[in-house]
């Protein structure tokens, strides 16, 4: 039989660490009446996670931004604050590490619900899962705008947005003040104004109905 074997390995693997001399500490106490499961690192243990932003030699992107406690949210000057908690951990006895989140849904990088801006939407339940993911992911054209300007009609016809694009990245001067890496929410930001938004739906084929665009910055308009 192969379980008893596997049982008797897995064992012998776990064995094979020593607990801290003192594993407790006052981030992580020992709940009383558990054993201390924390264990030392070995020199070779040296891991670091690995985060990238690019998959398969440039084929994906990812461009959304990492959540920190002092990332922007909306009116805000204090930013996201503690936004993640551990509420069971191995090293103060729990079997596994399991974590609790709570933050605003547009914080960060996000895409809008229907129904976040239109109440008859909300009412019907129109949520981000009836969005289609088909539109939401694929190839996506990366326009530099005019620094000194926000998306209004004049900057999008300046753009020369070819036809047949569906998706569009528009990189701005949010992105040379980087402002999704300041704590308070700086209200001065580029976004889209009436007439810029209606020039593209009116001019090329990105349509606010089963199209995308994105802007870098915890807003589209202005």
């Amino acid at each position: 039989m192969t379980f008893p074997s596997l049982f008797l390995a897995f064992f012998l693997l776990t064995s094979s660490f020593s607990p801290l001399a003192a594993g407790s500490s006052a981030a992580y106490p020992i709940i009383p009446g558990t054993v201390d499961t924390s264990v030392s690192a070995a020199p070779s243990d040296d891991l670091i996670p690995v985060r990238r932003e690019v998959y398969d030699d440039g084929k994906l992107f990812d461009i959304t931004h990492r959540y920190t406690s002092d990332m922007p949210v909306w009116e805000s000057d204090d930013g996201l604050g503690q936004f993640l908690w551990l509420p069971k951990s191995m090293k103060n006895g729990s079997l596994a590490n399991n974590s609790e989140m709570k933050l605003p849904t547009h914080t960060g990088t996000h895409v809008d619900a229907p129904g976040h801006v239109f109440d008859h939407y909300f009412d019907a339940g129109f949520d981000v899962d009836t969005l289609d993911l088909e539109v939401l992911n694929g190839p996506a054209l990366l326009v530099d705008v005019p620094r000194d300007t926000n998306l209004t009609a004049e900057a999008m016809k300046s753009l020369n947005i070819p036809q047949g694009v569906r998706r569009v990245l528009f990189r701005t001067l949010n992105t040379d003040r980087k402002l999704m890496f300041k704590k308070q929410f700086d209200t001065s930001y580029v976004g889209f104004t009436k007439d810029g938004a209606q020039w593209l739906v009116d001019n090329t084929d990105i349509k606010f109905v089963g199209k995308l665009l994105g802007l870098n910055n915890t807003s589209i308009g202005p």
